[in-house]
């Protein structure tokens, strides 16, 4: 078993899949209809009657397994499919914080675990990553994730048509859905990462606030960034770093500086277990209890309050 807590961010990077969306995005009820299917039958993926099961085609059953893996509710323990703590947590009909994903926190909680390793799907922390363009269409972000997978020796090896596909499920998944002129057929878009620029055929991030982003799934975020991508023991850890850093919550939720330290200074008080320090103009986020408990306990209240 690879050992992705003591792995650094570019290893992890060059560990990462493509592709294995089949082309989909994560569409309505897809996340609840896998991890029941899967805890009730691990190997439901792998049988003849699985397109029965999910009541969908092969090629969507083999897109739901992805994104139930990449959003970490999923994992694959021994050659099997098992529930992840998160998917028990969120997803259990026995009371599951968010059984059927009705609050966007839920989604933006899942939209953060693209960002934590394994990487099922590496093309997303790399179009949030390195796509820096003020606005761009399907081919400037198909070529941006492209240039930036060569950097990784496994990632080199793929073709340029499968980042292409990527960019256009990207765009398909996040794409404010007042924007959208098709189906909308992914819940992803309620965050409004994403809007048409006024340039044709052009789109960009969003961003500015993000009004359905709760403070403590922020933190909770922070707190899972601080467990996966630095050093053990370390109690503190510079705003900035936590805003721009690669994989950060900050580029993951495309937060201005401002925003993000506001979010952290309103979960302070909310959960207690950090606090921010100002020194020389710089803020840093000084912890006095473990990054696992401070996650698991910002979520705890978010949902136990919501």
């Amino acid at each position: 078993m690879i050992d992705y807590l003591n792995m650094n961010i570019e290893e992890s990077f060059s560990q990462g899949g493509l592709g294995r969306h089949e082309t989909f995005a994560p569409r309505y009820g897809w996340l609840k209809k896998g991890f029941d299917a899967a805890t009730k039958n691990p190997s439901v993926f792998k049988g003849e009657d699985a397109i029965i099961e999910l009541g969908v085609g092969k090629n969507m059953i083999r897109s739901i397994r992805s994104w139930c893996l990449a959003l970490k509710i999923l994992s694959i323990e021994d050659g099997e499919i098992v529930a992840t703590e998160l998917g028990r947590q969120l997803l259990s009909n026995d009371h599951g914080w968010d059984p059927y994903i009705e609050d966007d926190a839920s989604l933006w909680l899942l939209h953060w675990q693209l960002f934590v390793p394994p990487f099922e799907a590496v093309s997303w922390p790399l179009a949030f990553n390195y796509c820096n363009l003020r606005s761009f269409d399907l081919r400037e972000l198909s070529r941006t994730i492209y240039n930036a997978g060569r950097k990784y020796p496994k990632l080199d090896r793929i073709s340029p048509q499968t980042y292409q596909r990527d960019a256009s499920c990207i765009i398909r998944m996040y794409l404010s859905p007042e924007e959208k002129d098709y189906e909308i057929e992914s819940q992803f878009c309620q965050l409004g990462l994403m809007y048409s620029s006024i340039e044709r055929n052009q789109v960009s991030f969003n961003t500015g606030p993000k009004l359905t982003l709760p403070a403590a799934i922020f933190a909770a975020a922070c707190f899972s960034y601080i467990m996966f991508y630095v050093p053990e023991g370390q109690k503190a850890i510079s705003l900035q770093r936590l805003v721009f850093g690669t994989n950060s919550p900050g580029v993951a939720f495309k937060l201005p500086e401002t925003e993000a330290g506001r979010y952290l200074s309103e979960a302070s008080e909310e959960i207690g277990g950090f606090s921010l320090v100002e020194s020389m103009g710089n803020v840093q986020v000084h912890l006095s209890e473990e990054p696992k408990h401070l996650y698991v306990k910002a979520l705890d209240k978010f949902y136990s309050e919501r």
